[in-house]
């Protein structure tokens, strides 16, 4: 098969390598589809590599025709599935531990199902797990509203009920994020952010953007709030006020998803099959892609989300 690796330059480099060779336990995955995620950006300069076990190459959610499968497993050859993995995902074949493998919705295209698994992993590992889920009085704060994240986490809180608050960069991603169902639109090259949250104090926030705000927007939380870090695109480096946090007995929590193991992450997938799938089924909730591009223009499809213009989520076709 062939493989998109880094070379010892960390380019891409179409390459023909081994076939993955399936464990008992395993599904082996014919890719047509893999979805690019800021974790590959990462890794790709070198500073977020793929977990033991894993391919060293980029690509963490997948999507594809099964080639064989356990036979417990439910799949058998030829169902269109889904994938989340610790890597590997930009390549002809994937093995993945069948917890990890999911059918992919009815109706959906191979791009709208590789958009699919790390992203509502992720929205349920923070949102139900680590945050203890949302009610329908909750204020919910998520950064970056029309990324591939920001949009799956506005459509999860809107099915709990929640008063969704969210930060955009430009008029385009305002409408879009709207359209999902954001109840208040920040554009934080215009609007103050940190007063509209005082205005609106938050029990949940979702943050991929840490930053120096990020402290005095830890002030306006509800009491008892939930600020759940995933990722620090606008600096790791805040000041935060210890007396805020324990007189509002704020819980400060840092979370990824690929470090877990693969028996956290199938735990997560299972709910994610019973709890959602059904809806994506209904088209109660649904992925928007930003753009999908041949596996040879991986680096443009890179550069994309280097200069933060998707609203949504980046795909690569497999021919």
């Amino acid at each position: 098969m062939y493989a998109m690796i880094l070379d010892e330059n960390r380019a891409f480099c179409w390459t023909q390598i081994a076939d993955p060779v399936r464990k008992t336990d395993e599904v082996l995955i014919r890719v047509k589809a893999a979805a690019v995620n800021r974790a590959d950006l990462m890794q790709k300069d070198g500073c977020y590599a793929s977990p033991p076990g894993w391919p060293p190459w980029c690509g963490l959610e997948v999507s594809g025709v099964v080639e064989e499968a356990p036979e417990t497993s439910g799949f058998k050859p030829g169902d269109s599935v889904c994938a989340l993995l610790g890597g590997g995902g930009y390549s002809e074949k994937v093995c993945a531990p069948a917890g990890m493998v999911l059918p992919a919705p009815e109706g959906l295209s191979f791009e709208e199902a590789a958009s699919l698994p790390e992203v509502w992993a992720t929205i349920y590992l923070n949102l139900e797990l680590e945050a203890g889920g949302l009610k329908k009085t909750d204020v919910f704060f998520v950064q970056a509203g029309a990324s591939g994240v920001g949009l799956a986490a506005i459509q999860f809180a809107k099915t709990c009920g929640a008063k969704v608050i969210t930060t955009v960069g430009s008029a385009e991603k305002e409408e879009i994020v709207r359209r999902f169902g954001a109840d208040i639109v920040l554009n934080h090259r215009r609007d103050d952010v940190q007063k509209r949250l005082a205005e609106n104090p938050v029990d949940v926030a979702l943050d991929c953007v840490g930053g120096e705000a990020m402290g005095n927007c830890l002030q306006n939380m509800a009491f008892g709030g939930r600020w759940i870090m995933i990722a620090t695109l606008g600096g790791s480096k805040t000041q935060i006020d210890l007396e805020t946090v324990w007189r509002k007995r704020i819980r400060l929590i840092g979370s990824t998803l690929r470090s877990r193991t693969p028996e956290e992450k199938s735990r997560i997938l299972s709910a994610l099959q019973t709890r959602l799938w059904p809806l994506f089924n209904e088209r109660k909730l649904k992925s928007l892609i930003h753009g999908v591009f041949p596996v040879h223009d991986v680096e443009k499809a890179h550069q994309v989300l280097r200069r933060r213009e998707n609203a949504g989520k980046v795909v690569l076709k497999f021919s």
